[in-house]
């Protein structure tokens, strides 16, 4: 098999508020932890129990990181889709540690804010201006048949309202 893929897709509540950092060269990178929880009933018991895993969510995409500092905080709701990354660094203690991270992208990743708040606003790094924001209740991308329809008035509107009815044929 040729190729493969290096595609995360997350929902979750972030563990923590967004926070902010810049590279050397003034790029800034935001970065969170996000929970994703797994819940299920034990059958022996009939107790519920749950196991809640941990990502570490980094984000160097400027718009991207401008909605999640501006609507998420701690405790929010949000679809993510990035890349995992594992680079390696040292600690304070000069000791050399690997870490694996969720990262989206320059010009790749999408975000989905899920709250009541963020009314289930979608941001997607693919697009034009690197943001597309779109209304749908559902994750990733509003199809054409999802969006409102214009307004009613000047212009705009369905295509019997734009047939002459007077044509003599």
């Amino acid at each position: 098999m040729s190729g493969s893929v290096n595609k995360v897709i997350l929902v979750g509540n972030l563990g923590r508020d967004p926070e902010t950092r810049r590279t050397g060269a003034g790029d800034p990178v935001v970065s969170f932890s996000l929970a994703t929880t797994e819940s299920w009933r034990d059958k022996a018991s009939g107790e519920r129990k749950d196991r809640t895993e941990w990502h570490n969510i980094v984000i160097f995409n400027e718009n991207l990181g401008k909605i999640a500092e501006q609507y998420c905080k701690k405790g929010s709701k949000v679809y993510l889709e990035g890349q995992l990354q594992t680079r390696e660094y040292t600690d304070r203690d000069g000791n050399q540690r690997k870490t694996t991270e969720v990262v989206l992208q320059r010009f790749r990743g999408e975000l989905t804010l899920l709250d009541s708040r963020g009314r289930g606003e979608s941001f997607d790094a693919d697009r034009a201006g690197g943001v597309e924001a779109s209304n749908s209740s559902g994750f990733g991308r509003a199809s054409p048949m999802e969006r409102r329809p214009a307004a009613a008035g000047g212009g705009g509107g369905r295509v019997a309202d734009m047939i002459d009815d007077d044509i003599p044929f």
